[in-house]
Formats: structure tokens, sequence, C-alpha cells
């Protein structure tokens, strides 16, 4: 019997973020059930089958989220540990404990009307692109994707709009630093999370933390706390790269715009098909085995750790290009599935809907500054995430004459210019570059 991972696969570093289809070719050569390394000296077991996935991810007799026993395994400072060690929040428990959580969350954000969540998108977009409007290009990522689900959150947990840049900093600051820094942010996003219970004790407020409080499961001020890092944390990852990712495809592909032939796909076209292609959380959903099982011919026992590629699980091998677009998203595990499905799918559809219609809405000639397949892709095990969106436009200003982000709440519609590679006429209008 094989209580080990033989051969792992890395699954992170430069080629895997480069070419993670080729990765997935050779993993799925092993079956349903592949080999592979998320960190170094860290192994897993990698789901890549759909059939296989769905059955782990509804088989709660068979399969835990209570990752204790295999981080008991791992050395303190193991650089997975922080994302994935065990919490009192929804996503690492199981059962009563778990519906307990989940209740809070979903129920919290029911109380949310989408109309109203519609308006803050739009408020939030507004205030980033206000930014860059004026310099004719931006990075998409830094200055829009991983920013809006803050400034989002900052106003629906309920804290004053002046918080909203250390939440940003925060947050944002964790990708792309030092140990160091990360630490840092770290400790900064801790802070800002205990200001806000703390805030929230002394006056209650139509905000998702006061509901978080108030709720029936009568959750301890600790469970509070961490369903709200969860949330929030969880929520901004995701949503960065649903956005990012769909706004590249959308600036790569013509069919995105009206034609006199054929119309125009969508944001929401957009956003399905990298659910279904380039899902956000590519491999993710920890499970471990409640004993030692045999699941697709390997036998697991409780110390190992079994991800879901949703990515892999989402794209067939049978050489459908992943550039090709279906308007009904296809059948995707994007959502994982299960009883710890995402609780807050509508929401984040319309955020990520709203998001991407707002900004190529007011800039209406917006173009990616280069090809996509020039675009770098952030390495690490668990997501698909960008590192970089250039693009350019038109620059204008708030006094600007015409519509705007702050003169009208009914922008025109997108038209394309010409393909990506061609340059942008000059401006006397366009400041000095952004360092991007």
């Amino acid at each position: 019997m094989t209580y080990y991972t033989p051969n792992p696969v890395p699954l992170y570093g430069p080629d895997f973020a480069t070419n993670p289809h080729a990765v997935y070719a050779r993993l799925r050569q092993y079956g349903p059930l592949a080999p592979v390394e998320i960190s170094p000296g860290v192994t897993a077991y990698l789901v890549t089958d759909h059939q296989a996935a769905l059955d782990l991810l509804k088989d709660t007799d068979t399969w835990s989220k209570d990752p204790r026993a295999w981080q008991e395994t791992l050395p303190a400072d193991c650089p997975v540990l922080p994302m994935m060690k065990w919490r009192p929040n929804a996503l690492f428990n199981d059962g009563d404990t778990h519906e307990r959580y989940r209740s809070v969350i979903t129920d919290s954000f029911s109380l949310i009307e989408p109309h109203r969540l519609r308006e803050q998108v739009a408020r939030a977009s507004d205030q980033l692109i206000r930014e860059f409007a004026a310099t004719g290009e931006s990075n998409l990522v830094t200055q829009y994707a991983r920013p809006l689900p803050l400034v989002l959150f900052n106003g629906l947990f309920g804290m004053p709009d002046h918080y909203s840049p250390r939440l940003v900093d925060a947050l944002a600051s964790m990708f792309d630093s030092t140990p160091e820094e990360g630490a840092q942010a770290g400790a900064d996003f801790e802070q800002y999370v205990m200001e806000l219970v703390t805030l929230k004790q002394k006056a209650r407020g139509p905000d998702l933390t006061s509901w978080f409080m108030d709720h029936p499961a009568g959750l301890t001020l600790e469970e509070v706390v961490h369903q709200i890092v969860l949330t929030m944390a969880a929520g901004h990852e995701p949503t960065t790269n649903l956005i990012s990712n769909a706004l590249s495809r959308m600036l790569s592909n013509p069919d995105y715009y009206s034609t006199l032939s054929g119309g125009a796909l969508t944001a929401r076209d957009a956003i399905n098909d990298v659910l279904r292609s380039e899902p956000p959380m590519a491999n993710y959903s920890a499970h471990f085995p409640r004993r030692t099982v045999r699941f697709r011919g390997i036998w697991i026992d409780p110390t190992q750790l079994v991800l879901i590629s949703y990515h892999a699980a989402n794209t067939a091998p049978d050489g459908l290009s992943t550039d090709s677009v279906r308007t009904d998203g296809g059948s995707h595990l994007a959502w994982a599935a299960g009883p710890h499905t995402c609780p807050v799918k509508q929401p984040a559809l319309l955020i990520a809907t709203a998001a991407v219609e707002r900004l190529t809405s007011h800039l209406c000639d917006l173009e990616l500054a280069v090809p996509r397949d020039q675009l770098n892709w952030r390495p690490g095990p668990f997501h698909r995430a960008l590192a970089h969106l250039p693009a350019r436009f038109t620059p204008f200003s708030p006094d600007q004459a015409g519509v705007t982000p702050w003169t009208s709440s009914s922008p025109s519609s997108s038209t394309p210019q010409a393909a990506t590679s061609m340059p942008k006429p000059t401006s006397s209008a366009v400041a000095a570059p952004q360092s991007v």
C-alpha cells in the first residue's frame, strides 16, 4: 500500500505560473489523483478529474476539512501554513460547527440588497478610476482589481471611509512582499479587524460586522473575528483574480465588442469563461481522510493533504482551447461543491461583473498595453493570478466636459480600438507615466 506521494510534481515556480496547462496534462497521466509538491518538502495529492472531485467534495463521511493532524507534521515556519492551518471558522471545520459558522456568513450577506451592493461597487470603482484616469494608463491589477474588493469590504463591514486605505495597504501588501513585509501586513490587518470589532461593540449598524455579532448562532467575540478575517481574506484573492482575469480576456478578444453580424459578448460571459477555463483559485479545497482510505486506487492516511484542482477538473483533456468562449460558462467547479461550496456565490458574481462593467464603460477605448500571451502570472500553487495587467486609454480629468465617473451614472458603451500591438496616439493631456 502506498502512503506517500511518489515523485511529486511542483506546483510552484515560474514554469507552473507561465503554463499550468502543461503541468496538468502531465499530472493527468497519473490518473484522477496525482502527487504534487506545493512548497519545498510539502507534498499532497491533487484531484484532477471532475467526477473524482465531486465524489470527494460531497463525501463528508470520509473526508474532513480539519487540518490539525496534518499541520502537526509540518515545521512552524512552513510557508503554506498561514493559508492552511486550522482556525475556528467556516473553512476548517465540519458538521454542526461548520454549519453554525457558515449560517452567520450566508444569513448576513443575504441582508445586503443587490441594488445596494451594485451601487457600492460603482462607488468603489469610481473612486479608484479617478486616481489614474488622467494618466491614460494603468496597471489594472494593482490599481483596480486588487484594491476594489477591499474598498468595498471596508464599507460593507461598517468601517468609515477613511479606514479604507489601511485595509488596502494591509491585505494588498501581503502579495509580492518579503517575509518581513508580509508579517507586518498581517499585523496591520489584525489591528484593523480588532478596531472594527471594537467600534461595532460600541455602536451597531446596518453592516456585516454587526450582523455577525447579533446572529442567533451566538458567536463569541473570537469567533466573530475569525469569520471576518475569513470573509475578507477569502473574498479578496478570488475576486481580485476573477476581475483581472476577466478583463485580460475581454481586452484581448474582439468578440466582446459589438459587431454588425454577431452582437457582443458581455462582462458576465467573460466571468463565466474565467470560472470554467481559468478559475481564480486553481488548486485548493484542502481535505483530509478521517481514516486511512483507498481513493481512486491510492491509499491515503489522515496526515496527508488532498487538494482539488478546480483548474484541471474544469478543463477537459480533449484539446479544447482555453481561449474559446462559452457563454453558458460550461460545467465547472470554481465555486467548489458539497457543504463547503462558496457561501456567497451570488454577491461575488455581482461584484466582479459590476466592477468589469463599470471600468470598461467609463474607459471606452481601454486596451491592453501588451499582448495577453506576454502578461506575467504570479507564481504559487493555489491561485491563477496576474502579476500585472498594463492597459491604456484616452486620459480624462474630473473637470473635463462629457461623461466621467463623477458626472454621470449612465456611461456610454464600450467600443474597441485597434489590436494591442498598435501604438496609441499621443495626447497633450497624458500625464507622466505611473510606476507599475
